[in-house]
């Protein structure tokens, strides 16, 4: 059994959101922010690129028993493109559309999607400049596309992020630039770069003025919830899933595609945050998008964020049914438990990839908290692992092994 007898966790708190839009079809007003059509059009180019494969669905059946749940799918992001994380699914490829949106042959016409993806127009794809804010995988994920298609590349780093992340960043040919304070003021420094020297912000968040690549970026993230679906039983419907935070993009882009797929009849939905980090979650209280200040960096590094994504709001707003913090306490014995199973498979799992996990151990310890959510015997829950060990140095720490001994 996983070790979490001695977890406590008195910082749980869990809104219920009243505006939540249930056992309705995907309303026709957010077809415009992340639609069906532009997911499967993300999905199908992505899945044409070299070195695309499905990544891993785990069952773990030994700690849906433990939970008390009946099944616990566990999305196993870490392989994703050999970058480690999901977001090499969202940022690439919305590199991969400014691309599309810049370049133009001698006669003005728009070059190919199809020809800039193979690499086949890199020269012209080496005057663009791409730059973007990151705790890591995003930033990574940019740096990734922008050498596939031939774009120079700038990525933004607080002084949170570890330099194990920054030189895989740096392997990639990007460049990086150091910015003091948090996640947040290293947005506005690469934005105010970008103005500055005509560069482009490809950018996981949405602000005024800056709305039409996190779309890309979340239909992006939207192959993921497609080879769920593809790799789940179709006589098994999911009744739960329990969503990292962050700025939303990842939770709003798999609550519109869940939502796509299953219409009136989705899985509920929960979206947990780090408590040191709860910008959704405050946003969900105040019933309108409102920053946080980061005052203590939270062990998960990738969902430190103070500021929601506009877009991904507007989708969390119908879609999710409840937003909720967890404390940092449940990180470690999560990742270590992953680990070192007694019974299910053993996973690599990073930092940010378990808050997920937390949020539905969290609830399993109230009885009452888990019984208004209808999380029981008969419940089917979807988590996201959203990375594996993105820092092999931070990973070992924690788990007191290195990942290429669990992963072997």
């Amino acid at each position: 059994m996983m070790d979490l007898k001695n977890v406590t966790d008195g910082a749980m708190v869990l809104h219920h959101n009243g505006a939540v839009e249930t056992g309705l079809p995907y309303p026709a007003r957010l077809e415009a922010i992340l639609g069906a059509e532009l997911c499967a059009e993300a999905q199908t180019a992505i899945s044409a690129w070299p070195g695309y494969a499905p990544t891993p669905l785990h069952r773990l059946d030994g700690l849906a028993d433990q939970l008390g749940v009946g099944a616990i799918y566990y999305k196993d992001e870490g392989p994703r493109f050999g970058l480690g994380s999901f977001k090499a699914l969202g940022g690439a490829y919305a590199v991969l559309k400014l691309l599309a949106r810049e370049l133009r042959d001698p006669g003005g016409a728009h070059l190919s999607e199809g020809r800039i993806a193979k690499g086949l127009h890199a020269d012209q794809a080496s005057t663009v400049t791409v730059v973007t804010a990151t705790d890591g995988n995003h930033g990574r994920s940019v740096a990734w596309g922008a050498r596939m298609f031939g774009a120079a590349c700038r990525i933004y780093m607080h002084a949170g992020v570890s330099p194990g992340r920054a030189k895989a960043v740096e392997a990639l040919g990007a460049k990086v630039v150091w910015v003091d304070g948090n996640y947040d003021a290293s947005v506005r420094q690469a934005a105010q770069d970008a103005a500055d020297n005509g560069w482009h912000i490809v950018s996981d968040t949405s602000y005024p003025g800056y709305m039409d690549l996190p779309r890309h970026v979340m239909a992006g993230y939207s192959v993921m919830v497609a080879e769920v679906i593809a790799q789940t039983p179709q006589d098994a419907a999911l009744t739960h899933v329990f969503l990292q935070g962050g700025v939303g993009g990842l939770a709003g882009a798999v609550t519109a595609a869940l939502w796509h797929h299953y219409g009136a009849a989705r899985p509920r939905v929960i979206v947990v945050e780090p408590d040191r980090a709860p910008c959704l979650y405050r946003s969900a209280v105040e019933g309108r998008p409102v920053a946080v200040e980061i005052v203590e960096e939270t062990i998960m590094a990738g969902l430190s964020c103070g500021e929601v994504s506009l877009l991904a709001w507007d989708i969390l707003a119908a879609g999710a049914d409840e937003f909720m913090t967890v404390s940092d306490s449940w990180i470690a014995p999560l990742m270590r438990g992953l680990a070192n199973p007694a019974s299910d498979r053993p996973v690599v799992a990073g930092e940010s990839a378990v808050a997920g996990l937390a949020g539905l151990a969290a609830v399993r310890q109230s009885p009452d908290t888990a019984a208004a959510l209808g999380l029981d015997r008969s419940s089917r829950i979807l988590v996201i692992g959203t990375e594996g060990a993105t820092d092999p140095a931070i990973y070992e720490a924690i788990v007191g092994r290195t990942p290429q001994e669990i992963a072997a």
